[in-house]
Protein backbone atom coordinates (compact mmCIF):
# COMPACT_ATOMS: atom_id res chain seq x y z
CA UNK A 1 0.00 0.00 0.00
CA UNK A 2 1.62 3.12 -1.11
CA UNK A 3 2.02 6.85 0.93
CA UNK A 4 -0.99 8.74 -0.83
CA UNK A 5 1.31 12.02 1.09
CA UNK A 6 4.16 11.40 -1.26
CA UNK A 7 4.01 13.41 -4.31
CA UNK A 8 4.40 11.60 -7.62
CA UNK A 9 6.90 12.88 -9.79
CA UNK A 10 6.66 13.52 -13.56
CA UNK A 11 9.86 11.84 -15.07
CA UNK A 12 9.00 14.01 -18.26
CA UNK A 13 9.38 17.46 -16.14
CA UNK A 14 12.66 18.96 -17.56
CA UNK A 15 15.03 19.45 -14.57
CA UNK A 16 17.18 23.19 -14.27
CA UNK A 17 20.56 22.44 -14.60
CA UNK A 18 23.46 25.08 -13.68
CA UNK A 19 23.72 25.49 -17.29
CA UNK A 20 19.85 25.86 -18.25
CA UNK A 21 19.75 28.41 -15.57
CA UNK A 22 19.54 32.39 -16.41
CA UNK A 23 22.86 34.14 -16.63
CA UNK A 24 24.07 37.36 -15.11
CA UNK A 25 24.50 39.58 -18.14
CA UNK A 26 27.65 41.95 -18.11
CA UNK A 27 25.49 44.63 -17.31
CA UNK A 28 24.22 43.05 -14.02
CA UNK A 29 27.67 41.89 -13.12
CA UNK A 30 28.82 46.26 -13.22
CA UNK A 31 26.01 47.46 -11.30
CA UNK A 32 26.94 44.83 -8.05
CA UNK A 33 30.53 47.27 -8.54
CA UNK A 34 30.59 49.08 -5.25
CA UNK A 35 29.59 52.85 -5.97
CA UNK A 36 30.10 52.31 -9.60
CA UNK A 37 28.14 55.88 -10.76
CA UNK A 38 30.64 57.86 -8.11
CA UNK A 39 33.54 56.52 -10.08
CA UNK A 40 31.64 57.20 -13.25
CA UNK A 41 30.94 60.91 -12.71
CA UNK A 42 34.39 61.47 -11.07
CA UNK A 43 35.84 60.18 -13.98
CA UNK A 44 33.73 62.09 -16.89
CA UNK A 45 34.60 65.32 -14.54
CA UNK A 46 37.99 64.80 -14.87
CA UNK A 47 37.60 64.18 -18.81
CA UNK A 48 35.87 67.34 -18.84
CA UNK A 49 38.59 69.04 -17.22
CA UNK A 50 41.37 67.83 -19.54
CA UNK A 51 39.14 68.46 -22.40
CA UNK A 52 38.78 72.62 -21.22
CA UNK A 53 41.79 73.16 -19.53
CA UNK A 54 44.42 70.68 -20.71
CA UNK A 55 47.10 72.54 -20.05
CA UNK A 56 46.22 73.17 -16.44
CA UNK A 57 43.69 70.62 -14.89
CA UNK A 58 46.44 67.59 -15.08
CA UNK A 59 49.31 68.86 -13.59
CA UNK A 60 50.77 67.84 -10.44
CA UNK A 61 50.40 71.71 -8.68
CA UNK A 62 46.37 71.18 -9.38
CA UNK A 63 46.32 67.67 -8.42
CA UNK A 64 48.06 68.79 -4.95
CA UNK A 65 45.69 72.00 -4.34
CA UNK A 66 42.62 69.96 -4.93
CA UNK A 67 43.70 67.09 -2.29
CA UNK A 68 44.99 69.97 0.18
CA UNK A 69 41.27 71.52 -0.69
CA UNK A 70 39.18 68.30 0.23
CA UNK A 71 41.68 67.22 3.06
CA UNK A 72 39.72 69.64 5.57
CA UNK A 73 36.31 68.94 4.05
CA UNK A 74 37.27 65.60 3.60
CA UNK A 75 37.51 65.09 7.50
CA UNK A 76 34.34 66.94 8.69
CA UNK A 77 32.60 64.67 5.86
CA UNK A 78 33.90 61.13 7.75
CA UNK A 79 32.23 62.89 11.18
CA UNK A 80 29.05 63.79 9.55
CA UNK A 81 29.01 60.25 8.21
CA UNK A 82 28.61 58.46 11.06
CA UNK A 83 26.17 61.68 12.44
CA UNK A 84 23.55 60.87 9.96
CA UNK A 85 23.91 57.17 9.05
CA UNK A 86 22.75 57.42 13.26
CA UNK A 87 20.14 59.06 12.27
CA UNK A 88 20.94 63.00 13.11
CA UNK A 89 21.85 65.88 11.16
CA UNK A 90 25.00 68.68 12.43
CA UNK A 91 24.72 72.01 10.91
CA UNK A 92 27.30 73.03 12.99
CA UNK A 93 30.47 72.09 11.96
CA UNK A 94 31.63 74.73 10.06
CA UNK A 95 31.15 77.08 12.75
CA UNK A 96 32.68 74.51 15.38
CA UNK A 97 35.40 74.59 13.11
CA UNK A 98 36.21 78.03 13.05
CA UNK A 99 35.79 78.75 16.66
CA UNK A 100 38.54 76.25 17.21
CA UNK A 101 40.64 77.56 15.03
CA UNK A 102 40.10 80.87 16.61
CA UNK A 103 40.38 79.51 20.22
CA UNK A 104 43.88 78.09 19.06
CA UNK A 105 45.60 80.98 17.39
CA UNK A 106 44.89 83.30 20.60
CA UNK A 107 47.92 84.96 22.03
CA UNK A 108 47.50 83.32 25.41
CA UNK A 109 47.27 79.57 23.56
CA UNK A 110 49.83 80.27 21.32
CA UNK A 111 52.25 80.88 24.36
CA UNK A 112 52.16 77.78 25.55
CA UNK A 113 53.47 75.91 21.61
CA UNK A 114 52.33 74.00 18.86
CA UNK A 115 51.40 71.17 20.32
CA UNK A 116 48.80 72.98 23.35
CA UNK A 117 47.34 74.17 20.29
CA UNK A 118 46.37 71.48 19.05
CA UNK A 119 45.02 70.00 21.65
CA UNK A 120 43.00 72.96 22.19
CA UNK A 121 41.45 72.77 18.63
CA UNK A 122 40.22 68.87 19.27
CA UNK A 123 39.43 69.47 22.89
CA UNK A 124 36.80 72.59 21.33
CA UNK A 125 35.41 70.78 18.67
CA UNK A 126 34.50 67.56 20.66
CA UNK A 127 32.90 70.19 23.52
CA UNK A 128 30.52 71.44 21.19
CA UNK A 129 30.11 67.74 19.30
CA UNK A 130 29.43 66.91 23.01
CA UNK A 131 27.11 69.77 23.79
CA UNK A 132 25.19 68.96 20.17
CA UNK A 133 24.63 65.46 21.43
CA UNK A 134 23.63 65.97 25.22
CA UNK A 135 20.79 69.06 23.69
CA UNK A 136 19.34 66.36 21.17
CA UNK A 137 19.78 63.05 23.39
CA UNK A 138 18.75 64.42 26.99
CA UNK A 139 17.10 67.58 26.24
CA UNK A 140 15.03 65.76 23.36
CA UNK A 141 15.58 68.90 21.15
CA UNK A 142 15.20 68.49 17.31
CA UNK A 143 19.11 67.44 15.68
CA UNK A 144 18.63 70.37 13.20
CA UNK A 145 17.45 73.25 15.56
CA UNK A 146 20.53 71.80 18.51
CA UNK A 147 22.39 72.25 15.84
CA UNK A 148 21.21 75.44 14.20
CA UNK A 149 21.61 76.44 17.33
CA UNK A 150 25.47 76.09 18.30
CA UNK A 151 25.88 76.98 14.39
CA UNK A 152 24.84 80.55 15.56
CA UNK A 153 26.40 80.67 18.87
CA UNK A 154 29.61 79.38 17.60
CA UNK A 155 29.98 81.73 14.71
CA UNK A 156 29.17 84.63 17.38
CA UNK A 157 31.50 83.48 20.05
CA UNK A 158 34.42 82.71 17.36
CA UNK A 159 34.14 86.51 16.33
CA UNK A 160 33.95 87.76 19.89
CA UNK A 161 36.62 86.03 20.89
CA UNK A 162 38.86 87.27 17.41
CA UNK A 163 37.20 90.37 17.45
CA UNK A 164 36.37 89.96 13.81
CA UNK A 165 40.15 89.96 12.97
CA UNK A 166 42.22 87.48 11.58
CA UNK A 167 44.71 85.81 13.91
CA UNK A 168 47.97 84.83 12.58
CA UNK A 169 49.98 81.82 13.52
CA UNK A 170 53.34 83.47 15.43
CA UNK A 171 56.93 82.34 14.42
CA UNK A 172 57.43 79.95 16.86
CA UNK A 173 54.53 77.44 16.16
CA UNK A 174 55.63 76.80 12.29
CA UNK A 175 55.10 73.46 13.31
CA UNK A 176 51.18 73.69 12.36
CA UNK A 177 52.21 75.38 9.40
CA UNK A 178 55.10 72.42 8.26
CA UNK A 179 51.78 70.39 7.81
CA UNK A 180 50.94 72.10 4.65
CA UNK A 181 54.32 73.24 3.34
CA UNK A 182 56.26 69.80 4.07
CA UNK A 183 55.92 66.81 1.17
CA UNK A 184 56.24 63.44 1.66
CA UNK A 185 56.40 61.66 -1.53
CA UNK A 186 55.06 64.75 -3.67
CA UNK A 187 51.93 65.14 -0.55
CA UNK A 188 51.74 67.66 2.05
CA UNK A 189 51.44 66.25 5.58
CA UNK A 190 47.85 67.19 5.65
CA UNK A 191 46.64 64.93 3.09
CA UNK A 192 47.92 62.16 4.93
CA UNK A 193 46.36 63.07 7.69
CA UNK A 194 43.17 63.33 6.21
CA UNK A 195 43.88 59.98 4.77
CA UNK A 196 44.55 57.98 8.07
CA UNK A 197 41.39 59.79 9.71
CA UNK A 198 39.53 58.32 6.46
CA UNK A 199 41.04 54.46 7.14
CA UNK A 200 40.34 54.78 10.82
CA UNK A 201 36.71 55.92 10.32
CA UNK A 202 36.26 53.25 7.62
CA UNK A 203 37.52 50.72 9.80
CA UNK A 204 35.55 52.14 13.18
CA UNK A 205 32.39 52.22 11.00
CA UNK A 206 32.98 48.38 9.89
CA UNK A 207 34.57 46.56 11.80
CA UNK A 208 33.83 47.31 16.00
CA UNK A 209 30.26 46.81 17.64
CA UNK A 210 30.51 50.91 17.23
CA UNK A 211 30.04 51.07 13.84
CA UNK A 212 27.37 48.35 13.89
CA UNK A 213 25.27 50.10 16.63
CA UNK A 214 25.29 53.36 14.93
CA UNK A 215 23.60 51.25 11.91
CA UNK A 216 21.19 50.01 14.28
CA UNK A 217 20.20 53.53 16.07
CA UNK A 218 20.12 54.83 12.28
CA UNK A 219 17.87 52.30 11.04
CA UNK A 220 15.52 51.63 13.81
CA UNK A 221 16.26 53.84 17.02
CA UNK A 222 13.16 51.78 19.11
CA UNK A 223 14.26 48.11 17.63
CA UNK A 224 17.83 49.41 18.73
CA UNK A 225 16.92 50.61 21.98
CA UNK A 226 14.86 46.82 23.07
CA UNK A 227 18.17 45.53 21.42
CA UNK A 228 20.05 46.62 24.53
CA UNK A 229 21.41 49.49 22.96
CA UNK A 230 21.89 52.78 25.31
CA UNK A 231 20.22 54.94 22.01
CA UNK A 232 21.17 58.74 24.14
CA UNK A 233 24.36 57.65 24.80
CA UNK A 234 25.18 56.19 21.11
CA UNK A 235 23.70 59.97 19.99
CA UNK A 236 26.38 61.57 22.33
CA UNK A 237 28.96 59.72 21.13
CA UNK A 238 28.04 59.89 17.38
CA UNK A 239 28.00 63.83 17.92
CA UNK A 240 30.94 64.13 19.90
CA UNK A 241 32.97 62.50 17.00
CA UNK A 242 31.67 64.87 14.81
CA UNK A 243 33.22 67.52 17.05
CA UNK A 244 36.21 65.87 16.90
CA UNK A 245 36.39 65.83 13.29
CA UNK A 246 36.12 69.38 13.17
CA UNK A 247 39.16 69.92 15.38
CA UNK A 248 41.31 68.14 13.09
CA UNK A 249 39.61 70.39 10.56
CA UNK A 250 39.99 73.10 12.03
CA UNK A 251 44.28 72.07 12.43
CA UNK A 252 44.01 71.64 8.97
CA UNK A 253 42.83 74.72 8.13
CA UNK A 254 45.12 76.34 10.34
CA UNK A 255 47.89 74.64 8.82
CA UNK A 256 46.93 75.59 4.95
CA UNK A 257 46.19 79.45 5.99
CA UNK A 258 48.66 80.10 8.96
CA UNK A 259 45.54 81.95 10.44
CA UNK A 260 42.16 81.13 12.77
CA UNK A 261 39.74 82.87 11.63
CA UNK A 262 35.82 83.30 12.48
CA UNK A 263 35.20 83.01 8.94
CA UNK A 264 36.75 79.65 8.45
CA UNK A 265 34.85 76.74 7.35
CA UNK A 266 31.47 79.15 5.89
CA UNK A 267 29.30 76.87 3.92
CA UNK A 268 31.49 73.98 4.84
CA UNK A 269 28.22 72.08 6.57
CA UNK A 270 26.30 72.50 3.06
CA UNK A 271 29.61 70.70 1.37
CA UNK A 272 29.93 68.15 3.80
CA UNK A 273 26.26 66.81 3.89
CA UNK A 274 25.96 67.01 0.10
CA UNK A 275 28.89 64.62 -0.14
CA UNK A 276 27.50 62.29 2.06
CA UNK A 277 24.27 62.61 -0.09
CA UNK A 278 25.74 61.93 -3.02
CA UNK A 279 27.84 59.00 -1.71
CA UNK A 280 24.92 57.13 -0.80
CA UNK A 281 24.01 57.83 2.74
CA UNK A 282 20.32 58.01 3.65
CA UNK A 283 19.16 61.15 4.75
CA UNK A 284 16.63 59.14 7.59
CA UNK A 285 19.74 56.56 8.46
CA UNK A 286 20.38 53.47 8.73
CA UNK A 287 22.98 52.93 5.44
CA UNK A 288 25.84 54.61 4.31
CA UNK A 289 29.34 54.23 3.99
CA UNK A 290 32.79 56.23 3.78
CA UNK A 291 33.86 55.70 1.08
CA UNK A 292 31.02 56.81 -1.19
CA UNK A 293 31.07 59.80 1.36
CA UNK A 294 34.27 60.45 0.28
CA UNK A 295 33.63 59.40 -3.33
CA UNK A 296 30.97 62.37 -3.20
CA UNK A 297 33.50 64.84 -1.53
CA UNK A 298 35.85 64.40 -4.22
CA UNK A 299 33.10 64.89 -7.19
CA UNK A 300 32.74 68.04 -5.20
CA UNK A 301 35.72 69.14 -4.86
CA UNK A 302 36.21 68.41 -8.31
CA UNK A 303 33.37 70.42 -9.81
CA UNK A 304 35.03 73.47 -7.67
CA UNK A 305 37.86 73.62 -9.26
CA UNK A 306 37.10 73.38 -12.51
CA UNK A 307 34.65 76.50 -12.02
CA UNK A 308 37.82 77.67 -10.82
CA UNK A 309 40.00 77.28 -13.22
CA UNK A 310 37.56 78.28 -16.16
CA UNK A 311 37.03 81.21 -14.12
CA UNK A 312 33.36 80.80 -13.14
CA UNK A 313 31.52 82.58 -10.91
CA UNK A 314 31.37 81.44 -7.29
CA UNK A 315 27.59 82.09 -7.58
CA UNK A 316 27.36 79.23 -10.51
CA UNK A 317 29.06 77.34 -8.26
CA UNK A 318 26.57 77.21 -5.37
CA UNK A 319 23.87 76.49 -8.22
CA UNK A 320 25.35 73.62 -9.07
CA UNK A 321 26.02 72.23 -5.85
CA UNK A 322 22.15 72.87 -5.05
CA UNK A 323 20.85 71.16 -8.13
CA UNK A 324 23.43 67.99 -7.24
CA UNK A 325 21.93 67.90 -3.88
CA UNK A 326 18.06 68.03 -5.77
CA UNK A 327 18.59 65.20 -7.76
CA UNK A 328 20.92 62.79 -5.32
CA UNK A 329 17.85 63.08 -2.85
CA UNK A 330 14.98 62.46 -5.34
CA UNK A 331 17.46 59.58 -6.81
CA UNK A 332 17.36 57.97 -3.40
CA UNK A 333 13.64 58.18 -2.89
CA UNK A 334 13.21 56.36 -6.06
CA UNK A 335 15.76 53.65 -4.99
CA UNK A 336 13.87 53.31 -2.09
CA UNK A 337 10.25 52.97 -3.75
CA UNK A 338 11.36 50.73 -6.29
CA UNK A 339 12.73 48.16 -3.48
CA UNK A 340 9.21 48.42 -1.64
Amino acid sequence: MSDSSTPAVDEQAPTRTRDSMPRATTWNRLGEIPHLGLIIALVLLAVVGLVTVPGTFATASNLVSVLSLAATIGVITVGATFVIIGGGIDLSVGAVMALASVWATTLATQSFGPFVMIICALLVGTGAGLVNGLLISYGRMVPFIATLAMLVAARGLAQRMSDRKTQLIQQGNQVIVDMSTTRVLGLPVLVYIFAVVVVLGWLLLNRTTFGRRTYAVGGNPEAARLAGIDVRRHTVLLYALSGLCCGIAAVLIMARTTTGSSTHGDLYELDAIAAVIIGGTLLTGGRGTIVGSILGLLIFTVITNLFILNGLNTADQLIAKGLIIVVAVLLQRRSLTSRT
